[in-house]
């Protein structure tokens, strides 16, 4: 699997050379940094582990700051493994940026939705709802919930009001159709789950349009003597 994760800026909107208007989201997508190298031999399975997002070392737990003293990475907000088949071309402290994706490409994106908080049956399922006339004092109700007089009790997984939102949400096939390595920027067509400077994983799309070339992906190989996630090793001395 071929992921990245990031943080959602906002979205704008941009227009092509006919002068159509599409509704994109910007995304800070990396730099990443690969923070454990999990092989079936040593763990049972193979993945990867990344983080994005530097955090003060105060703010994270010990035994968390030794994972990332460990890995020779600076301490991370957002960590997430992967499980990718060719664990062997990925390194310990390697460095994931935004062209790991290319223009043209299809990733899905997931993330965090948006909390609705305590929601009714009608918003949170879409019931249809009673009558709204002649004094039903019905309309947005519950309504009776059994299953019948032959069941006689109440379903399990019944469709009922409360909390809404703040889960996890795939959307899937949605096109970059720019890439900023620089500041570390993806444009992507359409929306993406999540609210402003919400964490995202963007991978490469499971369901491929047809006659889709994928890209080389080429990820770096941190020097001899750098630190990864910022900083050198002459300067991690001082």
């Amino acid at each position: 699997m071929v992921a990245i994760l990031g943080k959602k800026i906002g979205m704008t909107h941009i227009f092509d050379e006919s002068g159509k208007i599409t509704p994109v989201t910007m995304v800070e997508a990396g730099p990443c940094y690969v923070v454990q190298v999990k092989t079936a031999k040593t763990d049972g399975y193979d993945a990867v582990q990344i983080g994005f997002g530097e955090q003060k070392p105060r703010l994270v737990k010990k035994p968390e700051a030794g994972h990332f003293k460990k890995a020779g990475v600076n301490t991370m907000k957002f960590v997430k493994e992967l499980r990718v088949k060719d664990v062997a071309s990925y390194k310990t402290g390697q460095k994931i940026e935004a062209d790991l994706f290319a223009k043209g490409d299809f990733v899905d994106v997931i993330g965090t939705s948006i909390g609705k908080g305590f929601q009714g049956g009608v918003r949170r399922w879409n019931w249809k709802g009673g009558p709204a006339g002649h004094g039903s004092m019905f309309k947005r109700a519950i309504g009776s919930i059994q299953s019948g007089a032959r069941l006689g009790r109440v379903t399990k997984g019944h469709n009922m009001p409360g909390h809404m939102g703040t889960e996890r949400v795939t959307v899937q096939n949605l096109e970059v159709l720019k890439v900023d390595k620089e500041n570390n920027l993806l444009v992507i067509k359409g929306s993406v789950p999540g609210h402003k400077n919400g964490y995202l994983m963007l991978r490469e799309s499971v369901k491929m349009p047809k006659g889709y070339v994928k890209h080389k992906v080429v990820v770096q190989t941190p020097k001899k003597g750098a630190k990864p996630g910022g900083g050198s090793a002459a300067a991690k001395k001082k």
